[in-house]
């Protein structure tokens, strides 16, 4: 994959996930409580929270790779408040994820599902978090003119233009 504009590419997964986590976990929660399903389906709430910290670190990480350039068009500070809540995004999902696998490591008692219900309470603050971060991320991008940093780059020279002409607005008649 190419490294360029790889920071946007990657955002939309922790957020998306961030966005569905109170929906599953909830869900799942409910299912172990109920008996519907077996303690072990808590797991694929795991498993998606995992998806969700490491898709995060991605982007965290990409996301200061394409710092310096951004930097030229935008304010520090303004990247600067995108990071820190990034980085408040990708902790927060850390310790809803440690809350979970404590979950799993004590289903078989009581205690499993007041942690899973903690953590699946942790799963709202995330979102809120997650919002939050991809605000400032857009924020930079449509208010501030980030996307400024990549233009004339391969990337823009590479696109296809459209430009409609007064012959071909004729053709349709």
């Amino acid at each position: 994959m190419d490294s360029l504009l790889f920071h946007p590419k990657l955002v939309h997964l922790p957020i998306a996930l961030a966005v569905l986590m109170p929906l599953i976990a909830g869900g799942l929660l409910l299912a172990w409580w109920r008996e519907w399903l077996p303690r072990r389906a808590w797991l694929g709430a795991v498993l998606l929270q995992l998806v969700l910290v490491v898709s995060g670190v991605g982007a965290l990480w990409s996301g200061e790779a394409d710092e310096d350039r951004v930097e030229r068009v935008v304010a520090e500070s303004y990247i600067e408040a995108h990071e820190h809540a990034a980085k408040r995004f990708v902790l927060a999902s850390g310790v809803v994820l440690g809350l979970m696998l404590i979950g799993v490591a004590v289903s078989e008692k009581r205690f499993g599902r007041a942690v899973a219900g903690v953590a699946t309470a942790g799963t709202l603050g995330v979102l809120a978090l997650g919002y939050q971060t991809g605000e400032a991320g857009g924020r930079l991008v449509y208010t501030h003119g980030a996307a400024q940093a990549y233009q004339g780059t391969s990337f823009q020279k590479d696109m296809p233009t459209v430009a409609a002409t007064a012959e071909e607005d004729d053709d349709d008649d």
